[in-house]
């Protein structure tokens, strides 16, 4: 069984929402990060305290390499020890590294994230060095189930530079690295109907999502832009397929939620996670009703 049919059972569960757990340490309430011993267990802490306030609501969480690469040792400790503590929790966890080099390294870089310290259920690749850069993290798909979301048209505002080339054959760039990814799935699909590696599809283009879903119908998504970035409910919506086929993350408006709320001002942990989990709720109800409606 692949993991990517677990998220699929997970969002039929919970609903869409994949929390971010892109922790900047200046997201955290200023009391607590000043009781901690460091900021990396501050991180740590806060982690802790937001999933288990929204492991009934997420059908997976999100967490961005780069946010604890910029704490240097202590702040890798901090980002396996979230990923073990959702593996006790029974979450699904992304490990956000945007991984994207050749052969042995690729398989090295696939030891490293699927196997030890920094173990997690999917990752997320860059195709941009070609499919020899894909293919090694394959083999942990057949022998662990693993998976991995590949880019192919992200939401951010640079995403026009590259993933918007016209080929020279038609089409764009976006649409060469879907045609690869979907022969992929095809030969590693599973037992409902999407390949044990997806994309990762920004919601911030609502005029493309709907011809996007029909021709990757064995893609699942990994759907960025939510909140933050501009997407909507309804953006996401449209890129999901009989109310599944894709997760929805969101960040900044789930881990900041607490600042805007009342009492803001004297937050701790359990605080924030409350807020965290109201704001993971909206965000699935909102998703549920834009779904039912597509």
């Amino acid at each position: 069984m692949y993991n990517m049919d677990k998220l699929y059972e997970a969002v039929a569960a919970k609903g869409h929402v994949c929390v971010g757990l892109d922790t900047a340490v200046d997201y955290i309430p200023p009391k607590e990060r000043k009781a901690a011993a460091s900021d990396a267990e501050a991180v740590l802490a806060f982690n802790k305290a937001l999933i288990d306030a929204t492991i009934d609501d997420a059908a997976c969480y999100k967490v961005q390499i780069a946010y604890y690469e910029e704490l240097g040792l202590a702040g890798l400790t901090a980002y396996a020890k979230t990923l073990r503590y959702l593996r006790e929790r029974g979450a699904l966890a992304i490990a956000d590294i945007k991984r994207g080099d050749i052969a042995d390294t690729a398989l090295r870089y696939a030891k490293a994230h699927f196997d030890g310290d920094f173990e997690a259920d999917f990752v997320t690749l860059s195709p941009y060095m070609g499919m020899d850069s894909i293919e090694p993290w394959l083999s942990y798909a057949e022998t662990k189930g693993k998976g991995a979301f590949v880019l192919m048209r992200t939401s951010n505002k640079g995403m026009r530079d590259f993933e918007y080339q016209e080929l020279k054959g038609g089409g764009r760039l976006y649409d060469a690295v879907g045609d690869r990814l979907a022969a992929l799935a095809e030969s590693h699909r599973g037992k409902h109907g999407y390949g044990a590696f997806g994309a990762v599809l920004g919601c911030t283009e609502q005029d493309e999502a709907t011809a996007i879903r029909e021709k990757r119908g064995n893609l699942f998504f990994l759907i960025p832009g939510y909140g933050a970035q501009g997407g909507a409910a309804d953006d996401a919506a449209l890129l999901l397929r009989d109310g599944n086929g894709g997760v929805v993350n969101a960040s900044r408006s789930i881990l900041k939620a607490w600042t805007s709320a009342p009492g803001a001002d004297d937050a701790s942990n359990s605080f924030a996670a409350e807020a965290a989990q109201k704001a993971a709720i909206e965000m699935r109800d909102a998703i549920l009703r834009a779904s039912c409606g597509v």
